[in-house]
């Protein structure tokens, strides 16, 4: 799959983005499912995924997508987002852990 430059930044990055709001128990509730629909996404050259803390509720969604990347993280453009509702010091435990 062809790349686009991201800016200026040197980070190639693929047209496609796999989104993953239904991944987890408001979508897919198969984890090893969505897993397998992120290695198809990563085998077939896209590597710009999107994801949130409050995509399938608790973090679910967040927990799928880092056992889908395990081994693979540097391959890919990781794009999350956090509820407003959450103050900022929540944001630092939410990506430390």
């Amino acid at each position: 799959m062809r790349t686009r430059p991201l800016g200026r930044t040197g980070i190639k990055v693929s047209p496609y983005c796999l989104g993953t709001m239904m991944f987890g128990p408001f979508g897919n509730p198969d984890p090893d499912d969505c897993v397998a629909i992120i290695h198809r996404a990563l085998d077939a050259g896209i590597n710009f995924i999107d994801t949130a803390d409050v995509y399938g509720g608790d973090g679910e969604t967040e927990r799928i997508v880092g056992k889908a990347l395990r081994g693979r993280r540097d391959d890919v453009l990781l794009a999350t987002k956090f509820n407003g509702r959450n103050h900022p010091h929540h944001l630092l435990q939410k990506v430390s852990n």
